[in-house]
């Protein structure tokens, strides 16, 4: 018995020291990257590109399809969404490796803000950083806005503006439901879901933004219905 509990011990520790060790080098990469370029001069930067648009030149069809796919509890969230956060989390452990991503929006603005897109325990720690510093200075809009203005959309486009303009020769604020919503489901695979790669993939995925729209109740079933009947 005694021996169990030792050994039941010494597993505990092994396992602090080992999360311990992950979330020091988490923040150090993330002073690191904040330390040569603060969060406030690169979000600078990123707005003096000649395509960002503000968050009211977005359409709301379009933002309501991004979080309603991406990160449906962003406006209730501090910047980690604990319940998706812990099902990847259970999930990589398992699989001992970073198989299942749970990141918010706030955590992918960090990592497009900063990092790589490689799958590592310790940037996904130093994205978290980041995130609790953008939650903490900035709006839930003005996040949003980063993000949509940042992300890759296929074909070469990157930010909503771009995206717009390449796909369907209008400005954000011009798409219409059919069209935000094809272009929501894009950043989770681009390659794959580009309407110019495969029109197929990219309904079949749009199909899924308009269910997560109607879940969440950004949209009405007839809506999803007239869209999809059209394709």
């Amino acid at each position: 018995m005694k021996f169990i509990k030792r050994l039941i011990i010494t597993i505990l520790l092994i396992a602090i020291i080992a999360v311990g060790t992950v979330v020091y080098m988490g923040y150090s990469m993330y002073k690191e990257a904040i330390t040569k370029t603060s969060i406030a001069e690169r979000i600078e930067e990123i707005k003096k590109d000649e395509n960002y648009v503000s968050f009211n030149d977005i359409s709301d069809d379009f933002k309501h399809a991004i979080v309603a796919v991406e990160d449906h509890r962003f406006y209730t969230h501090n910047g980690i969404d604990i319940i998706t956060t812990t099902r990847s989390m259970l999930e990589n452990i398992k699989e001992k490796d970073i198989v299942a991503g749970g990141s918010t929006i706030t955590q992918q603005l960090g990592r497009l803000l900063y990092f790589t897109q490689e799958q590592r325990f310790t940037r996904k720690i130093a994205e978290l950083f980041v995130a609790f510093d953008l939650e903490k200075n900035y709006s839930k809009d003005d996040i949003l806005e980063l993000y949509c203005n940042m992300i890759y959309y296929g074909d070469g486009y990157y930010g909503i503006r771009e995206s717009s303009l390449g796909y369907y020769k209008k400005e954000p604020k011009d798409l219409s439901l059919a069209e935000a919503s094809l272009l929501a489901g894009l950043p989770n695979a681009p390659s794959v879901y580009s309407p110019t790669k495969n029109k197929e993939l990219s309904r079949k995925r749009q199909s899924a933004v308009l269910r997560q729209m109607v879940k969440y109740e950004y949209i009405s079933e007839e809506q999803k219905q007239e869209i999809e009947n059209r394709n």
